[in-house]
């Protein structure tokens, strides 16, 4: 039947019924008798490491393996069986390599080798057959071969050193590559010395250089250096730095800066100040920075040579300020931080007295000026230092102690001559009788000097035997004295001693016998009267002087 092209084409559901109705070819498993698809389980992942015990050694289980163990796992088995036991019965009911191959085509993955005198670890995922696994707990012990591995890779050290040391590595991947602050002061390493320059290692492997002219010995490698940074110099890709107290050479105004050491040349004066020359730059240094104190005759600084601090540096002005006062004071402070780290209580130091006071006098150790109080200058007692000391004199003097916080130092003169209270026991014995001049008074008594730096108290209640109100009531200063000892106390520093005791105590006077030998008062007699007594009998009493008439 031929078909016609210009026909329109036939419905949709007609179509599909034509071919319901044609016959099928079935194939595979689609004919009859054929056996039903067999479609394999969910393969569960197996990893199993090298058992050096076995006789063929366990290798890690491939699909086929893996689809075995999982399904001649036990299904009536506990549902809280542990890790460990599923893992020992996997373990048994996996064959090895030898016995079974991989099938071909199916990826294998390879044992990792293992250190020498380490176990084995066997790691099993359980299959999803309702198994309970407990969930880890912190505080539990770790398993023998985990706490086993774990002590090895520590090896001596601690949990607390292994986070130490990777802070500090923190610490110095941080630093690595940093930009250096210009004026800044590092601290860096000699690495090598090639004729002017001195290299250095500087941190954030920064590499500086330095002259070697600001030396006076070349150092040797590996001297550790504190140095200030100066400038960057990008061409050679080194910082170029300084020792703190050296000068910079310096060429033109652009490698002038604020801040940086340089050598000036005293080429004249005015009365402002000095003129100087750094380099064939023009510099002025004001008078009030050319000393630490105050400078008369400028004069004598023509011609000499010494570092100096730029204040100021305006090379579109070509203003060059320089101080010598100020380099003079970084010098001191420098100093004074050494000498305090050299000091310790107890040494002897060599000083110069540098002013009195009141209280007592101020020497100079070489850059640290210490207190010598008016205690601590003689045994003797004085009244002023200026009795003992004077100003520019040298003395030598021990060390007593050091405040930490304020740096204030205690010094001690009087411990280089011999204390006298070493043998006050033998030479002022009790009960003995002493001689004496009175050097002080107070409201509690007076002191008696017995000789150079030793002195007793006579109490207010020793100098009488009637009561006294005043110390002066009954001696004076610079009275001789004689006086008896009571006690002595050498390691307090302390005698006692007593004027009333070698004084005779007065007798008391009776008063019956006082009453009876004082005669009576002779009685006055009475004084006889003179002028009539007014009112009485004789007196007129009818009311005239009142003015009445009766």
């Amino acid at each position: 039947m031929t078909s016609d092209p210009h026909e329109s084409p036939a419905a949709p559901d007609s179509t599909a019924n034509e071919d319901r109705n044609k016959p099928r070819i079935k194939i595979g498993s689609q004919r009859e008798g054929a056996p039903p698809p067999r479609i394999p389980p969910r393969v569960k992942t197996l990893f199993l490491t090298p058992d050096p015990a076995s006789p063929g050694g366990a290798t890690p289980a491939g699909p086929a393996q893996t689809q075995q163990t999982a399904s001649e796992s036990p299904q009536e088995s506990s549902p809280i069986e542990s890790a460990s036991q599923l893992a020992e019965s996997t373990a048994t009911a996996v064959p090895s390599a030898e016995s079974q191959p991989a099938p071909t085509g199916e990826f294998q993955p390879k044992p990792a080798p293992l250190a020498q005198g380490k176990t084995p670890r066997k790691f099993v995922v359980p299959a999803r057959t309702g198994e309970k696994v407990p969930p880890p707990n912190l505080r539990a012990e770790l398993p023998p071969e985990l706490a086993q591995e774990l002590q090895e890779a520590l090896g001596d050290m601690s949990v607390d050193d292994l986070l130490a040391a990777e802070g500090r590595g923190a610490a110095t991947a941080a630093a690595v590559g940093m930009e250096l602050e210009l004026e800044s002061r590092q601290l860096g390493k000699v690495v090598h010395v090639y004729r002017d320059d001195v290299f250095l290692e500087l941190p954030g492997r920064n590499q500086g250089v330095v002259s070697i002219r600001q030396f006076a010995e070349p150092p040797e490698p590996g001297t550790m250096l504190d140095v200030l940074v100066i400038r960057f110099n990008a061409e050679e890709g080194l910082y170029e730095v300084s020792l703190p107290d050296a000068a910079v050479e310096v060429g033109d105004w652009s490698q002038v800066s604020e801040g940086m050491v340089v050598e000036a040349n005293v080429t004249g004066h005015n009365k402002g100040g000095l003129e100087v020359e750094v380099n064939r730059i023009r510099g002025f240094i004001p008078v009030s920075q050319i000393a630490t104190f105050r400078v008369e005759q400028i004069e004598q600084f023509v011609g000499q040579k010494f570092p100096c601090i730029v204040t100021e540096a305006n090379p579109d002005r070509r203003n060059l300020v320089l101080s010598r006062r100020a380099m003079i004071e970084r010098e001191q402070a420098d100093a004074k931080k050494r000498l305090l780290e050299e000091l310790a209580p107890g040494q002897v130091r060599e000083g110069i007295v540098r002013s009195l006071r009141d209280f007592g006098a101020f020497v100079d150790l070489g850059g640290v000026d210490g207190l010598l109080h008016v205690s601590q200058i003689s045994w003797d007692r004085i009244k002023h230092p200026g009795d003992v000391l004077q100003v520019g004199q040298k003395v030598r003097v021990k060390i007593e102690k050091i405040d930490p916080q304020t740096h204030k130092i205690s010094l001690n003169l009087r411990d280089f001559s011999e204390n006298p209270w070493s043998n006050v026991t033998a030479k002022y014995p009790a009960t003995s009788r002493v001689s004496g001049t009175v050097s002080k008074l107070t409201e509690f008594g007076a002191f008696v000097r017995l000789e150079p730096g030793v002195e007793g108290l006579i109490h207010i209640s020793e100098l009488a035997h009637q009561r006294v109100f005043r110390a002066s009531d009954v001696v004076a200063e610079g009275q001789e004295v004689e006086v008896k000892v009571i006690s002595v106390d050498p390691e307090a520093q302390r005698i006692s001693l007593s004027l009333k005791a070698l004084q005779l105590r007065p007798e008391p006077i009776k008063k019956a016998t006082a009453a009876a030998e004082e005669p009576e008062p002779p009685k006055a007699a009475p004084a006889k009267r003179k002028t009539p007594l007014k009112g009485g009998l004789g007196r007129v009493g009818d009311g005239s002087q009142f003015g009445l008439k009766w």
